[in-house]
Parts: structure tokens; C-alpha cells; sequence
């Protein structure tokens, strides 16, 4: 079900996603809201998620949704309330970017090997000032909805590994 839901730019959720993230400038409170939910759980039970996740019904997200899927919306939605730059580059380059990446190769595989994805979000959660607050927000929002091995593998590739392990 997850392959026909897209954040592309194109789609309607994707068109909703960047408009939503953009507004949340003039939201402090519902961005505050969600920056302090400390886990996914707690990201689904603020008033400003519920009300995204109201926009994200009437733009083609499914109502019957299954909770695994409705949990990655959480986790979209909870990271970019923390994302301060829509950067056109992949996230996993943003975080290997310079001689010396601001996000180790230890720090960057451990992020792959999460074994849930409440620890994906607060992997990346704790990323994302670190590097700057900045990541492709359709690109991460996409990512997250299809988290699997196909996509850590894809992370993977677009890290720039250092020529010689630095962990």
C-alpha cells in the first residue's frame, strides 16, 4: 500500500508536505508542540500533528491506513518540525558534506542498524543539529514512508565514505 502513497514533488501529499512545513514558520506553537514530542507516540498525540494528519486525509493519505504506516507519518512529520532548510542535496550526503563529516561513519551506521523506527527518528531527530537543521524535505519524507533496506542501501550509497575508516 505504502508504494502508491508518495511525498514527491509532483503529488498531491508531496505538494501538501512543503506547504505544511513552510507554515509552520508562522506556527511556533504547533512546531514547538511537536519538537518537544520525544518519541512517535507522543508526536501523534499533539493537536498540531492531528491537524496534519486531517490535511493528509483529504490530499490521498488513507483513512484505513495501516498503524505501521500511520507511525512513519509521525515520524515524518515529528522530524520536520525540526528541519530548518529544505537543501536540495540527499540527507545521507548533507551528513558525510566536508573533508571531515559532522556525522561519523560509526554514528552514520548505527542510524542504518536502528532496529525500530522510534529509534530511526531519534537517530535522525539527533542528527539534524549536527548538521545544520537542513535536509530535502519531499526526499526525507519519501524515506521515511518506504524505511527498509532499499532505502538504507540508497543511504549508503550517497554517504561519502572517507577514504580511510574514521569512526
Amino acid at each position: 500500500m505504502s508504494e502508491r502513497i508518495s511525498f514527491h514533488p509532483d503529488a498531491a501529499l508531496g505538494h501538501l508536505i512543503l506547504r505544511w512545513w513552510q507554515g509552520l514558520e508562522n506556527d511556533k506553537g504547533g512546531r514547538a508542540e511537536l519538537r518537544r514530542a520525544h518519541d512517535l507516540t507522543s508526536v501523534a498525540l499533539t493537536a498540531a500533528y492531528q491537524r496534519f494528519y486531517r490535511q493528509a486525509l483529504n490530499a490521498g493519505w488513507p483513512e484505513n491506513a495501516a498503524p505501521w504506516l500511520n507511525e512513519r507519518l509521525a515520524a515524518i512529520v515529528g522530524l520536520l518540525a525540526h528541519v530548518k532548510s529544505n537543501d536540495a542535496r540527499k540527507l545521507a550526503e548533507i551528513m558525510s558534506d566536508g573533508e571531515r563529516p559532522a556525522f561519523s561513519v560509526l554514528r552514520f551506521r548505527r542510524l542504518l542498524e536502528a532496529p525500530t523506527l522510534d529509534d530511526v527518528f531519534l537517530s535522525l531527530r539527533r542528527a539534524l543539529p549536527i548538521i545544520g537543521h537542513q535536509t530535502n524535505v519531499h526526499q526525507i519524507a519519501n524515506d521515511l514512508l518506504h524505511w527498509g533496506d532499499k532505502t538504507k542501501k540508497e543511504w549508503a550509497y550517497a554517504y561519502r565514505w572517507p577514504a580511510a575508516s574514521q569512526n
